[in-house]
């Protein structure tokens, strides 16, 4: 009989191999009846008021002939008919791989990566293309950026193998409800991602280890028959009469294909004028703009976790937290919160600050970062164009530019002094990279924005008392948490106006993070292996 049971918890100092102690008590069987014992879930209940425990959904294996006494109150039991199983893509798709007009993927972030390794599953190896470097190559470009302020306009933060995931907290977390979740989140582990990831229900992988965990991702692809091109930037798509028939390499290079799955990052604001040039039709959509807030860690532990602050057992504290800032009819949230991280910069051109949390997988950084930001809808940006977002964030990354001085310094100031409307004069620590100078933030935010923060923050306060402190300082700016343009597409998953060409993941506008990105990813493969008969 398999069981599975919902909410057995441990408390501080009790360790998982309690867990079939108290299945067992709970089942009122000895625990010599539990043959196996499987972790599928587990997280944090924290709420100040009572000491923080872990809860856990296990899936319980008795032995046989062992009959269930009726089930104790405290924790959901239900019987099923075995532990579940994540779907996967099948193969091979009865098709033999294209010979001179085999499909394309453009992007090597998580979309570009799993929609080529489901097509690579399925018999179909794709031509995999990726205007910035490889892995090993990239990193001294991004060092030479935060430790110098040299800007490498194709190899920084946001191009490159992994995209921008290769440089953040590697958060999983995912509202989408998917039966590849399970696959994607195994594959990671293949790949050396750290097992947790596999029942924590926050998991996260942290920069240092996604760094050799795509590396190994895109080995793999190249082993299952995948071509694999750094430096390669698309730079026209040939269309005729509506369909994809080829696209331009590095403006001289002409490759010939019918199918091409676009998982191009948002930050690929060329990208996103050569399709609306080509007539590739595109729209605007809502995003956010805001800052970023960092707090001692130990500030956010003694909020979120009381007089248990500090316990061993205990991982860095998080937080999220919303408002609805009825004066300003505005939406103010936390996003991208870093436990034990750092906020870098990660500029995508020339002349522009932008921010971002990081962290490794241990996080143990002092620091708590998080992007504190207001919703932006397109009748705010006062244009018809649908490209008038990508003109809108330049404007305020432009804007923290100057004011940070130059050199890709990030404006910052206390975060009393902002909700005082004040610019104080004692010297900010921070771990930005690569580094900060003291501004008016108000100087750098549209003042919208700006208004519906202030109130937003105050609201946080109350939400969570401590969270308005000398301690914390805020960090300008916050542009890139979503893409503010969407490449329209059909039920089919293909473009309205290009047949052929498949749109996907965060820079498509479909998608947010690692775990949507790739699960967008997966879905555009799927679509264009149902269009193969077309």
């Amino acid at each position: 009989m398999v069981l599975n049971i919902n909410g057995l918890g441990l408390s501080l100092g009790e360790g998982e191999e309690f867990l079939k102690t108290k299945a067992a008590s709970l089942l009122g069987v000895p625990e010599g009846m539990v043959a196996d014992l499987k972790v599928r879930r587990r997280s944090i209940d924290a709420r100040r008021a009572r000491p923080p425990r872990f809860v856990y959904l296990v899936t319980v294996r008795l032995k046989e002939g062992v009959s269930l006494p009726p089930a104790k109150t405290g924790a959901g039991v239900t019987v099923t008919e075995g532990p579940e199983h994540p779907g996967e893509p099948q193969g091979p798709a009865g098709r033999a791989p294209f010979a001179e007009r085999r499909p394309v993927v453009a992007g090597c972030g998580p979309a570009g990566l799993f929609a080529a390794l489901t097509l690579a599953v399925r018999g179909l190896p794709v031509l995999l293309l990726e205007r910035g470097k490889a892995v090993p190559e990239r990193l001294p470009d991004v060092s030479a950026f935060w430790e110098k302020g040299v800007l490498n306009p194709e190899s920084h933060v946001h191009f490159g193998e992994g995209g921008a995931g290769t440089f953040s907290d590697g958060k999983l977390t995912s509202r989408v409800k998917n039966p590849y979740t399970g696959w994607v989140k195994r594959v990671l582990v293949d790949m050396g991602a750290p097992a947790a990831i596999l029942v924590d229900a926050r998991p996260h992988i942290g920069t240092d280890r996604l760094r050799a965990v795509v590396v190994n991702l895109r080995n793999r692809l190249v082993e299952m028959g995948c071509e694999v091109r750094f430096g390669a930037r698309v730079t026209d798509f040939l269309i005729r009469r509506g369909r994809l028939s080829g696209l331009v390499v590095n403006g001289e290079e002409e490759i010939r294909t019918d199918r091409l799955l676009l998982a191009i990052g948002q930050s690929a604001d060329d990208t996103y004028r050569k399709l609306a040039e080509r007539g590739v039709a595109v729209a605007p959509k809502s995003f956010a703009v805001g800052l970023r807030v960092e707090h001692p860690q130990e500030v956010i532990n003694r909020i979120q976790y009381g007089r248990w602050s500090g316990h061993p057992d205990l991982p860095p504290a998080d937080y999220f937290l919303t408002a609805k800032i009825a004066e300003t009819d505005r939406s103010v949230y936390s996003f991208c919160m870093c436990p034990g991280g750092r906020v870098i910069g990660c500029s995508a051109q020339g002349g522009g600050v932008i921010t971002n949390g990081m962290s490794c997988f241990i996080r143990d950084s002092p620091y708590a970062n998080s992007a504190l930001v207001v919703n932006v809808r397109s009748e705010d940006l006062g244009s018809g164009d649908p490209l008038t977002g990508l003109v809108f964030r330049r404007q305020w990354e432009e804007k923290a530019f100057l004011a940070g001085g130059g050199a890709y310094f990030a404006p910052a100031q206390r975060m009393t002094d902002f909700l005082a409307g004040k610019t104080g004069s004692s010297s900010l620590k921070s771990s930005f990279l690569p580094g900060i100078r003291q501004a008016d933030l108000r100087e750098v935010l549209p003042p919208f924005v700006a208004a519906a923060l202030k109130r937003g923050i105050e609201e946080f306060e109350r939400k969570m008392p401590g969270f308005i402190t000398e301690e914390a300082n805020l960090i300008g700016v916050e542009t890139r948490t979503s893409s503010p343009v969407r490449i329209v597409r059909g039920e089919d998953g293909q473009s309205v106006t290009a047949k052929g060409l498949f749109p996907c993941g965060e820079g498509a506008g479909y998608a947010g993070g690692i775990i949507s990105s790739a699960l967008d990813g997966i879905r555009a493969a799927e679509r264009l292996i149902g269009s193969l008969g077309d």
